[in-house]
This record gives structure tokens, C-alpha cells and sequence, in this order.
């Protein structure tokens, strides 16, 4: 049985206590929260797009310095720590650790009952991270993807809408195609219903000089 949670804490305490829990917390201005999805459980549609994302990137990046994280892997932020359903971190990690030492790509899956309020503060946590150069709001229930980059010290944003589009991610020498992020999901348009082709098979991974540290 999960320990009471202490009211205040460490990022350092905070990964120590979270050893012993049996549920996944964030870590928010020194209070343990309780991950929505770890109450719930997320939807069959969340967790397609993320293994999704996670095949993609993951047969691209092997063999490079880089690697897709899961949502196991937590983000240090300035309010504490966070757990994007997807991270790639690039360079050598530690084998014990809790959190990604170079997170230079953050992707979170959005659907109707995620609060504008939470987004807009994770958001802002993460561009306040110095290593992550790309976040990706991904919508659950249309194929349209919100991409901010950084570029020097602002940070711009477009949107990559359709099946056909393809987000190009020059920080790790990757892409994601949405008919692979979708791959497998139906959506209703205009009255029409349309369907995101399988997932191609696997492709040889490609070089990642960019995410050598």
C-alpha cells in the first residue's frame, strides 16, 4: 500500500518518496500530484498515439545517441517535475535515474478532458528548460499537431494538420509522418469518416550526428 504523501518536498525527496508509491506523481511548486491517467487510466486513443510516437522515433534513433522516453522518465521543470507521455533525450543517462538528463524533445497527447489551464502551464515549464529544443501538442481527436521550436532565445509555433503531413525534426535528425502517428485511428470529418493507414513496417534506423552531445 502507498505511504500518506508528505505536503512539501525536494525534487531530490521527491524521486526518493516516489520509489515507494505504486501510482505515477508530478512534483508541482513542492507538492506530489496524482497523474490524471494514473486515477483513470488513459484512453484506448491516447496510448495508440503514443506507442505510436514511441515506434516511430524509437526505429529511427536506434543506434544514435538519442532515445524515446516514456512517461516513467520524469522532466525536472522549474515548478518541480513533469512526465510528458513521450521525451527523446539524447547523450549518455544515468541507469538509475529518474528524470532525463538532455530531454531535447517533449511530446504530450491532449484530448477534450485535459484543462486549457494544465496545458498552458506545462507548456511554459517546458520552454523554460534550457536542453528542450522541440514540444509537440498532439490532438487526440483530429490529426493536427501544435509544434513549438525553439529558435535562439523565442520560441515560434505551427500548426502540421492532415494525414499526409510530415513534422520534420532536424534537432534529432527524425521525423514523424502523422499517418504513422495515427496509424491505426479513425476520425470523423465533414460527415465522413476517415481512417489513418497501419503502421508501415519497420525502416533501417537513420544517423543522429545532431544529438551527440
Amino acid at each position: 500500500m502507498a505511504e500518506r504523501q508528505p505536503k512539501k518536498m525536494t525534487v531530490e525527496e521527491f524521486f526518493e518518496w516516489q520509489q515507494r508509491q505504486d501510482k505515477n506523481y508530478e512534483l508541482v511548486d513542492s507538492v506530489p500530484v496524482l497523474l490524471p491517467k494514473a486515477m483513470t487510466g488513459a484512453t484506448a486513443r491516447h496510448d495508440t498515439i503514443t506507442v505510436n510516437a514511441i515506434l516511430t522515433l524509437g526505429n529511427q534513433l536506434r543506434g544514435t545517441p538519442c532515445r524515446p522516453r516514456t512517461s516513467d522518465q520524469s522532466i525536472v521543470t522549474s515548478r518541480g517535475t513533469r512526465r510528458p507521455d513521450v521525451s527523446v533525450e539524447c547523450g549518455k543517462p544515468e541507469d538509475h535515474s529518474m528524470s532525463a538528463s538532455d530531454p531535447r524533445v517533449v511530446i504530450e497527447v491532449h484530448s477534450p478532458s485535459v484543462s486549457q489551464y494544465d496545458r498552458f502551464h506545462k507548456l511554459e515549464e517546458y520552454k523554460r528548460h534550457p536542453a528542450i529544443k522541440v514540444i509537440l501538442l498532439v490532438d487526440s481527436e483530429a490529426a493536427r499537431v501544435t509544434v513549438w521550436r525553439r529558435q535562439e532565445d523565442e520560441w515560434d509555433y505551427t500548426e502540421v494538420v492532415g494525414l499526409e503531413a510530415v513534422i520534420d525534426l532536424p534537432e534529432i535528425e527524425a521525423d514523424i509522418p502523422l499517418s504513422e502517428l495515427y496509424a491505426d485511428l479513425t476520425f470523423r470529418a465533414a460527415g465522413r469518416v476517415l481512417t489513418a493507414p497501419p503502421r508501415s513496417p519497420l525502416t533501417p534506423a537513420s544517423a543522429c550526428g545532431a544529438c551527440s552531445a
